[in-house]
């Protein structure tokens, strides 16, 4: 009877895992979303952690987006069953896992941003992962997937941002990794930093091209370009 069981489940994990792919490549974002909320939560959940690891960088992040609207719907009814997945991600960034947690600091900036109740808990840790004096995270990669973490986050809590975490992501300015230096200046935007003076030279003179994940698709963009100068507007006919 076990024999039975466990080749009946395999291959319906690999069918619902299958529809989850085919979900997470709708060019629609709300369809997608849409289609994959009536999986259930718990399937849902394992299958989004998998698409972490995708060799297509846009599966990978749509996966980090579905996972932010699926811990968030969980949060509103249990919020102890979003901490357990949070937990999760945050075993998956412990060198003790013994794995590379890639998309679990995109994930953690996506799903507080879209729920106040988590963020209250859990800010404080998705911010030490830039932190030298907390969590910091030593692994080049994965340090992007934390500045847009923390940008994503501070998207839609600008007023969170803190002194040392600004501290960090203005030293990522200077990083030679032109997209550590966009999310960094994504980061800083979000927090509405650049509202009141003029870009750093450095940025104003930065040409560099990046790709930046907007939410279901990604744009090419100029770093110079991510946030708009804080020019003078121009004087209006008349009132010269």
């Amino acid at each position: 009877m076990n024999m039975r069981k466990r080749t009946t489940m395999k291959p319906y994990g690999r069918k619902v895992k299958k529809q989850v792919g085919e979900f997470l490549s709708l060019g629609s974002r709300s369809q997608a979303l849409d289609s994959l909320a009536q999986i259930p939560d718990a399937q849902l959940t394992g299958h989004l952690f998998s698409f972490f690891y995708n060799k297509d960088e846009l599966i990978k992040f749509r996966s980090v987006t579905a996972m932010g609207e699926l811990v968030a719907r969980i949060a509103d009814n249990s919020l102890e069953k979003a901490r357990i997945i949070l937990r999760r991600i945050m075993w998956n960034l412990n060198d003790e896992s013994g794995g590379i947690g890639w998309g679990s600091p995109e994930a953690m900036g996506e799903i507080l941003s879209k729920s106040p109740a988590l963020a209250q808990e859990f800010k404080t840790i998705l911010f030490s992962y830039l932190d030298h004096r907390g969590n910091h995270i030593e692994h080049e990669m994965l340090q992007r997937g934390v500045l847009w973490g923390i940008g994503t986050y501070i998207g839609a809590a600008p007023d969170d941002l803190t002194d040392v975490t600004k501290e960090q992501l203005i030293a990522h300015l200077s990083s030679k990794d032109p997209v550590k230096c966009g999310y960094a200046v994504r980061a800083l935007s979000n927090a509405h930093e650049f509202e009141c003076m003029l870009l750093p030279d450095l940025i104003q003179a930065d040409k560099t091209t990046i790709d930046i994940y907007t939410g279901w698709n990604f744009t090419s963009a100029r770093i110079s370009d991510l946030v708009p100068a804080c020019f003078p507007e121009p004087a209006l006919a008349g009132n010269e």
